[in-house]
């Protein structure tokens, strides 16, 4: 593997790590305008670490197929995406209180970012309240566990970010001390975390740093009272002494800000935006109407603000910003794209397709059937009671759309549901489905009238029940027994 170049500190205008705006497509109109650097949102590593990373190629509806990585919940919500466009130039900044899950962390996204910041400057509640954010600046013991275990575990570059103390020479100190971990760089917020962007900026204190270590200060935090335009940047970085500048609300209002030859037309941005957003990264609408929100600010209040607020969906958005043509053009290449891509499931399905496998277009639905009860139970016993094998069931999800299909073997015939499901449990159901139809045993429906399955269960109870009276100890109720219990193998899924 490829070892990207260390990023570089020095002299660089940053994206902030802004929450809610920070997300791929606002990080790469960012870049596009002349961002050197792109920070991502703040990501908590508790969350991400229930994350799966997919590569995810075949989702993008532009003729460009730009390739994406996810990190994916359980829930099946993207937490990160990123893409390579962005890999040399995207800090990941994570909220943690803790080194070892930090690490962790850092661990399962360094192949695909150019570094790793811990957020040590967020003020709000939800932050400090789990000894994240600015509560880690009354640590400094934790500060230098996690930095230091960073810095040694993984081999991207380490910055953190922080908002200063109540006196210089604290706020220096402390500083000293994250550097002997090791970082790269240190962003520095100058307020103190009580103080919000209404109050003044400490320029002073930033340059106090600036001038007592030797790694490259990010300044931040002069978009109320130093930027209104790139060169103001400039003007920053020279009164706080700075290696670098990263703004935050300055270029969530206009990311051309970044422009060296100035702003473009706020409508253009915009429109850049939702290019990006509905062409190339499928952004959420509720994500895209915030960020939209943010950049027409005291605009909120035109008629096009008031109908950007109303809007319920992408397509809504795109005809605010008179963008309904591009939005139909860009609707017509999703539909051709969304055909070839079924083209290609079909090919896949077909590598399934064997003669001798028994099909049927069915589903599993437990609304159908009596608690505890499932196709799966009725096909065990069927094969114990006939003194067959137990049924095997063979599982494959289709990277495509991530969903499972299943092929149950019982008495050496095969059987497989046409429909594919969610889950690996619903597709093994399915398949169960198929076979006890076709052999014409009853699977268990509510429908189906008496369930012996379940009369059976409340006799063994009753047995077990009068046994006990009796002063004998058995070790479980019999329906707990091997012969009620379905028996689904461990082993991985195999993607086709």
């Amino acid at each position: 593997m490829t070892v990207n170049p260390l990023l570089c500190f020095r002299g660089k205008k940053i994206l902030a790590p802004m929450v809610r705006v920070g997300t791929l497509p606002m990080r790469l109109l960012a870049l596009d305008y002349g961002a050197d650097i792109v920070y991502c949102e703040e990501l908590i590593d508790i969350k991400m670490l229930q994350c799966k990373r997919v590569i995810n190629g075949k989702y993008s509806i532009s003729f460009e197929v730009l390739e994406t990585v996810d990190f994916v919940a359980p829930n099946e919500r993207v937490v990160f995406r990123t893409c390579e466009r962005e890999r040399q130039r995207v800090v990941f900044q994570m909220g943690s209180a803790d080194a070892e899950r930090a690490l962790a962390v850092a661990k399962l996204v360094e192949s695909d970012v150019a570094g790793i910041d811990i957020n040590m400057g967020c003020p709000k509640e939800y932050s400090t309240k789990a000894s994240m954010g600015a509560a880690l600046l009354s640590d400094p013991d934790k500060i230098e566990s996690i930095l230091t275990t960073l810095v040694k575990g993984v081999r991207k570059p380490v910055t953190c970010k922080i908002r200063i103390l109540p006196s210089v020479e604290d706020t220096v100190n402390l500083v000293k001390r994250i550097e002997k971990t090791g970082i790269a760089a240190i962003a520095v917020h100058g307020r103190k975390k009580e103080e919000r962007p209404q109050h003044p900026l400490h320029c002073d204190v930033i340059k106090a740093i600036s001038e007592a270590v030797s790694i490259p200060v990010i300044a931040n935090g002069g978009s109320h009272d130093f930027i209104k335009e790139y060169m103001d940047m400039e003007t920053f970085q020279k009164a706080t002494a700075a290696s670098s500048v990263m703004i935050a609300r300055a270029a969530m209002w206009n990311p051309s800000i970044f422009r060296k030859e100035g702003f473009l037309p706020l409508k253009d941005v915009m429109q850049d935006y939702l290019k990006y957003v509905w062409v190339r990264y499928d952004n959420h609408y509720t994500n895209t109407k915030y960020c939209l929100c943010q950049m027409l600010r005291e605009q909120l209040e035109t008629a096009q603000g008031k109908n950007l607020h109303a809007a319920q969906s992408t397509q809504d958005i795109c005809e605010v910003f008179e963008m309904s043509d591009f939005y139909e053009e860009t609707r017509a290449i999703f539909e051709a794209k969304k055909m070839s891509l079924e083209t290609e499931t079909q090919a896949e399905d077909d590598q399934m397709d064997d003669p001798d496998v028994i099909k049927m277009a069915v589903r599993f639905d437990k609304r159908e059937y009596p608690p505890q009860i499932t196709p799966k139970m009725y096909l065990l016993e069927w094969c114990r009671k006939e003194k067959h094998p137990q049924p095997v069931y063979e599982t494959v999800q289709r990277p495509l759309d991530r969903l499972f299909c299943s092929v149950v073997t019982v008495a050496e015939r095969k059987y497989q549901s046409t429909l594919w499901d969610k889950s690996k449990k619903l597709a093994e159901q399915a398949a169960a489905i198929v076979c006890l139809r076709t052999l014409g045993v009853p699977e268990g429906k509510l429908c189906e009238g008496e369930n012996h399955l379940i009369n059976k269960r409340k006799r063994e109870d009753q047995e077990h029940l009068n046994n006990r009276d009796h002063g004998e100890d058995l070790a479980e109720p019999s329906h707990k027994k091997a012969n009620f219990i379905e028996e689904t193998s461990d082993r991985n899924v195999p993607k086709m």
